[in-house]
């Protein structure tokens, strides 16, 4: 098999590529004066089962047409099977119509990567489970779960009073399911949404007071919903508060309110390369998810089972 890696995460596909103890395919992946994305694959692909290592994160279009256009250029150059290899799926917040004359711009982006010529999707943590059906080729969704429920034992096994919380209700399942794993107790953080990346707490379901809690998500963009929910849970009488969440958007002034918040920490994978502030930042830390892809990938190259990675 052949491993390649766009310009979104080099970092996470070297990674991964140690992980599988095998090279990355020598390619060029750049631009033109004018912006316009090039590729050139510099090695033969014929005939092998390929994998484009790319998520789709800031800038999410440049990152999305570097990925199309890798798997154009691989399709074109005779490659047997092409899996569009994304820890990050941008546009997975767009997977349903909000209002009257809106897109669901996660199908089209589905529809994109199947039309360039993709035969199979391997991602992680997406922002809702049906995004899976949105593609008409093989998906896989992993989950970092594992990865970060180990890094929590790690952390915190010393503290009996740990407490699982979901920062809203629609993150319930994710968070019982590592309540579960880490036989914790499980709160739930009410809010309402006043506009766009903007949240007002409500209500705290459960007794968190003189517990450490974990607030658990599968995104975190702007912070100010994490931020504001582990002020609730500290006013509430919380121990302490830190934060695990798989996809470290981090947009904007992020880094700054999470340094300028309550949270003790925010624990995030490298699905997404870190920018400068984020690198920056005391209070992020980053947990490698190349053990986990690199797996995945090794598997479905064997076919052999990947649903065994949830357990």
């Amino acid at each position: 098999m052949k491993l390649l890696s766009g310009n979104s995460n080099r970092i996470l596909s070297e990674a991964i590529a140690d992980y599988l103890d095998l090279p990355l395919t020598r390619a060029q992946v750049r631009r033109f004066p004018d912006n316009e994305v090039f590729v050139i694959i510099e090695e033969n692909v014929r005939g092998e089962d390929v994998f484009v290592v790319q998520s789709t994160s800031y800038p999410a279009n440049d990152n999305l047409m570097e990925l199309l256009i890798c798997i154009d250029a691989l399709t074109r150059a005779s490659a047997k099977r092409i899996t569009a290899v994304m820890p990050y799926f941008g546009y997975a917040r767009q997977d349903r119509k909000t209002g009257g004359r809106t897109p669901i711009s996660a199908k089209l982006v589905a529809n994109l990567i199947t039309r360039a010529g993709a035969d199979r999707v391997l991602s992680m943590d997406l922002h809702a489970g049906q995004i899976q059906g949105f593609f008409d080729i093989p998906t896989d969704n992993l989950v970092a779960t594992p990865v970060l429920a180990d890094d929590i034992k790690e952390h915190y096994r010393d503290s009996g009073e740990l407490m699982i919380v979901s920062p809203d209700v629609g993150g319930v399942v994710r968070a019982r399911a590592l309540a579960n794993r880490l036989n914790a107790d499980l709160a739930i953080v009410d809010k309402r949404r006043s506009g766009p990346g903007q949240s007002e707490v409500m209500n705290i379901i459960g007794d968190v007071k003189g517990r450490r809690c974990i607030l658990f998500d599968d995104i975190v963009d702007s912070a100010g919903t994490l931020c504001n929910a582990a002020q609730a849970l500290i006013d509430n009488g919380a121990q302490d508060v830190a934060a695990y969440v798989t996809h470290g958007v981090l947009s904007g002034a992020a880094s700054d309110r999470v340094m300028s918040s309550v949270l003790k920490e925010l624990v995030v994978t490298d699905s997404i390369e870190a920018t400068h502030p984020v690198q920056g930042c005391g209070k992020v830390r980053f947990v490698s998810i190349a053990p986990l892809i690199g797996e995945a990938i090794r598997r479905i190259a064997n076919e052999e089972s990947v649903s065994k990675l949830f357990d």
